[in-house]
Parts: C-alpha cells; structure tokens; sequence
C-alpha cells in the first residue's frame, strides 16, 4: 500500500510506541473521531470476516486473564516480553485481563504463555 510523506511520517511514529502508548493512542483516537477500532471489522461484511477466520487460524492473542500470586514474577515476564519499562509492564499486570500480545504465531503465543505461566500468571489463548 503506497502511503503519503505525512501518512508515512504517523506510521514512523506509531511503530516507536510501547504498548501502553498505543492503546491510549487508540482511545484518544476513538473519542476524538466517535469511532471504535472494532467497528471496521463488523462493518466490513461477509468477506472480511471470512477474512479474519483465516487470520485466525494463523495467528494467536495471548491475555493475561489474572496475574496469580506472584505479581512481581509476572510484571517481570511481561517487562521482558514486551520490552516496555518496569512501570507500564506493571501498569498492565495490574489491569488483568488484558491482551499482553496480539496477532502473534501459535508457537510464539504457547511459548509467551508457558513463560508466564511459569510465573505464576493464568493465561488464556485466544
């Protein structure tokens, strides 16, 4: 897809983002204009759903449903995991359930859970 110099530069921008950064992108996003993120997928019709299951079949979200008994050990995965600072990976531990990863491989998706459940969090494939 060709872009334009400006919309090329936003891109540049957003790709620099943690994850906390682009879900508060996201919301300001979605009140400023009145739309939800979601709604493009539903509006789309038959075909891009049709679409989406093939996505799903090849791709993974990994949530962590709840962060256990040892929070300290989770926010410790997700801080490496994510490669955010120490805050926001805090920041999402403590916001369970929450989508840690989206769109990633089945492997990739068993591997971050077995990782994080080995820390002690419960986490859903989804």
């Amino acid at each position: 897809m060709e872009l334009t110099a400006n919309a090329q530069k936003i891109l540049d921008l957003v790709k620099d983002l943690s994850v906390i950064e682009m879900n508060a992108l996201v919301k300001a996003m979605e009140e400023e204009f009145g739309v939800s993120a979601a709604a493009g997928v539903m509006m789309a019709g038959p075909a891009a759903a049709g679409d989406a299951a093939a996505a799903d079949n090849d791709s993974v979200t990994v949530e962590l449903a709840e962060a256990g008994q040892q929070k300290i050990a989770v926010i410790k995965v997700v801080k490496e995991i994510l490669n955010v600072d120490l805050k926001a990976a805090k920041d999402m531990v403590e916001k369970a359930p929450v989508n840690i990863k989206e769109n990633v491989k089945s492997e990739e998706a068993e591997a971050l859970k077995a990782k994080l459940e080995e820390a002690g969090a419960k986490v859903n494939l989804k």
